[in-house]
């Protein structure tokens, strides 16, 4: 968490004396040790596994973590591990994509995600997403595309950000350089952190922007918006109250794995889609 950590270690031999301490050190410096620290833990004594909780930490820091084990001869350390202790949940600020667009971020749960969905024209290496209108050509395709909703940028690309087929989510260079399209598990922890499933949707929903009976609350600032989506056979259906986002995650040849946010529903749902659809995207950070 953002003031807390959980470590531990495991020894495997005693050096030919009894352990009589074991934990592990911490600190903003490299190679730690029990005399110079930001912190130590106690764990216990003798030879296996333990666990050691990391407490009083600052919020955004690097800290450098080795176990250690002590007998009569002296104190030994192991191999030294590094974390980054995240910001507690709130804004955090702005990324731009390689067009320029800028969008909000979000801390929730110790990930930074963007707040707002996708809606660059290129990928993260400066080359075109191939941009397709026609029904018949998107209902074919095998390959990356994305549109906008109906085909309109000035009235839905600004706010909802476009809609992309799961081939080029599949590239991996859809998102800023140092960011990805969010995964199956990252939605999962996200759903859970939030509440749950039967919860989820209405507190991830933007407040506004939802038809009829949005009762989004946005309790963590995620502003999911109803941005619709385009059917396989190049349809656009259900903007206004329905949200769409894909996962990174392919579920067999045909199909990959998705999030969607009904009106007037609280819960959010995992499901496998066709990966010829066009849905919104959110990416989260390295």
């Amino acid at each position: 968490t953002s003031t807390s950590a959980v470590s531990g270690g495991s020894i495997t031999s005693d050096g030919g004396a009894p352990i009589t301490a074991r934990g592990v050190v911490w600190s903003t410096s490299q190679n730690p040790t029990v005399e110079t620290n930001l912190g130590a833990t106690t764990d216990g004594t003798g030879t296996g596994t333990f666990t050691s909780n990391l407490t009083d930490l600052q919020p955004g820091t690097v800290y450098y973590v080795r176990a250690y084990a002590t007998n009569s001869v002296g104190t030994k350390y192991g191999n030294q591990l590094s974390f980054t202790s995240p910001l507690p949940d709130g804004p955090g600020g702005t990324i731009t994509d390689i067009e320029g667009n800028i969008y909000n971020t979000i801390w929730i749960n110790g990930r930074l995600w963007m707040k707002e969905n996708l809606k660059t024209t290129k990928y993260s290496d400066g080359t075109s997403i191939p941009m397709q209108s026609d029904n018949g050509i998107w209902s074919s395709l095998n390959s990356p595309a994305y549109c906008w909703y109906n085909n309109d940028r000035v009235n839905y690309g600004d706010i909802f950000g476009a809609l992309y087929n799961w081939y080029a989510v599949n590239t991996g260079k859809l998102c800023p350089s140092g960011w990805h399209v969010s995964s199956d598990d990252e939605w999962i922890d996200l759903t859970n952190y939030v509440g749950g499933v039967s919860i989820a949707g209405a507190r991830l929903k933007a407040i506004s922007g939802w038809f009829y009976s949005g009762n989004g609350t946005d309790d963590f600032g995620f502003s999911a918006l109803p941005g619709g989506y385009r059917y396989f056979n190049g349809s656009f259906l259900e903007f206004g109250t329905y949200g769409a986002w894909w996962c990174s995650d392919e579920y067999d040849a045909i199909n990959a794995w998705c999030r969607t946010i009904y009106y007037g529903y609280g819960d959010i749902n995992r499901y496998t889609n066709y990966k010829k659809y066009g849905f919104s995207v959110r990416c989260i950070k390295d």
